[in-house]
């Protein structure tokens, strides 16, 4: 039976995250936060500090929140989750460039499993890690890295969902394009909950990562990822875009990209590998 679409909404509390958590690091520290700048911002201090693995930074609004290519986040309070983990892992100098590319990818797949089982949501992936519900957006994943000499190097990887807020609440620029997990299964979602599961997931993906390397990841990610099989329009670092079919994801987590339309003269097509790019699905 579905939940009461008008039922009170639980706060985040750190002893309901606690109290369905089922991790071994992620998580083992959480620092709450009312109201906070960026959740990425704040553990990027922390990792600088020194702060252990697993240290999760979570705030219930934040004020400067930020996307992907520098953009703004929008961060309403009470109805959304914004996070990020500090991630100390010993990956090996030649595993590092894989780990890199597959830390964001992985974090979508753990992401969409978490919502799949609190909320019963059909959730793709847009790659690299842009989270839809029909094709409109529910989430997005800030990564970040650096390394610090007296504690090594760290990753933090920042979370952005959109849960139970209403569609009609976004700017008006993002109306058409995004969405509230609420709003597309007609029911609000425990955020304390979806938390915990979200850690679970993730945990179990970088530690697969580390024992196994990238290949039953890229299977699941492979899945989940709606933008196989697209037309794509994608946006390069350099601001040049590149039209084509979005083939497939290569075991090091790049996007291959076949140019469409196929050039005229016979020549073939030119063919993108892609590890950083802003990509929009092309209607055909």
């Amino acid at each position: 039976m579905a939940p009461d679409p008008l039922q009170p909404l639980s706060p985040l509390s750190l002893d309901t995250i606690r109290s369905t958590l089922a991790t071994q690091a992620f998580g083992r520290r959480i620092d709450l936060h009312d109201r906070i700048d960026s959740t990425n911002r704040e553990a990027v201090a922390l990792a600088r500090a020194g702060v252990e693995h697993g240290t999760v930074v979570v705030a219930d609004s934040q004020t400067e929140g930020r996307g992907r290519l520098s953009r703004q986040w929008f961060s309403p309070p009470a109805v959304s989750l914004y996070c990020s983990i500090v991630i100390r892992k010993p990956i090996g100098a030649e595993q590092m460039a894989e780990w890199l590319s597959w830390l964001p990818l992985m974090t979508a797949l753990a992401t969409a499993e978490a919502i799949d089982t609190i909320a019963a949501a059909s959730v793709s992936v847009k790659w690299p890690n842009d989270l839809l519900i029909a094709e409109r957006k529910i989430g997005g994943i800030l990564c970040e890295s650096g390394t610090v000499a007296r504690s090594g190097s760290y990753q933090i990887v920042g979370l952005g969902l959109n849960v139970n807020g209403d569609r009609n609440d976004f700017p008006e620029d993002l109306r058409e394009t995004a969405t509230t997990i609420r709003h597309e299964t007609g029911h609000p979602v425990e955020r304390n909950r979806l938390l915990a599961r979200f850690l679970h997931e993730l945990e179990a993906c970088v530690e697969e990562f580390e024992s196994r390397g990238s290949e039953r990841l890229a299977l699941a990610y492979r899945q989940r990822c709606s933008t196989i099989g697209k037309t794509v329009k994608a946006t390069l670092t350099d601001g040049k875009e590149f039209i084509g079919l979005a083939e497939s994801i290569e075991q090091d987590g790049t996007l291959r990209v076949v140019q469409r339309p196929l050039p005229i003269d016979g020549r073939p097509p030119d063919i993108q590998r892609l590890r950083v790019a802003d990509i929009i699905h092309v209607r055909t």
